[in-house]
């Protein structure tokens, strides 16, 4: 599985980014997708996740209410929309993907993904 994540940039604070991440290489619709993100020093952090089944869609509570995860199949694309940005929000952000069924708590540890993206860098300045 290929992972092409884009969208990245610099914004200010209270402003808004969308993210994109393209997969190839094996059917879309199998896998469990995921955003992390991680700033230096520190561990990869999960941001957002979608399972195979659209039943399952967890959050962070860091960023719950303000970032969107979605989910087009026919495009083998998934997206996070960020809203409401915050300095704290500065990362790099990942796309990554499991082949496997994942159970929700599982979804939101880095270690439990089989792919990743290149990663994207979100700036926000306060």
């Amino acid at each position: 599985v290929q992972l092409q994540a884009s969208g990245g940039g610099l914004v200010q604070a209270g402003g808004s980014l969308r993210l994109s991440c393209a997969a190839s290489g094996r059917t879309f619709s199998s896998l469990v997708m995921g955003w992390l993100r991680q700033v230096p020093g520190k561990e990869r952090e999960f941001v957002a996740g979608w399972d195979r089944t659209n039943s399952r869609k967890p959050v962070a509570n860091s960023v719950k209410g303000r970032f969107t995860m979605s989910r087009d199949n026919a495009k083998n694309t998934v997206y996070l929309q960020m809203g409401s940005l915050k300095p704290e929000d500065t990362a790099v952000y990942y796309c990554a993907a499991a082949q496997r069924p994942l159970i929700t708590s599982s979804m939101m540890k880095a270690g439990e993904y089989d792919y990743w993206g290149q990663g994207t860098q979100v700036t926000v300045s306060s």
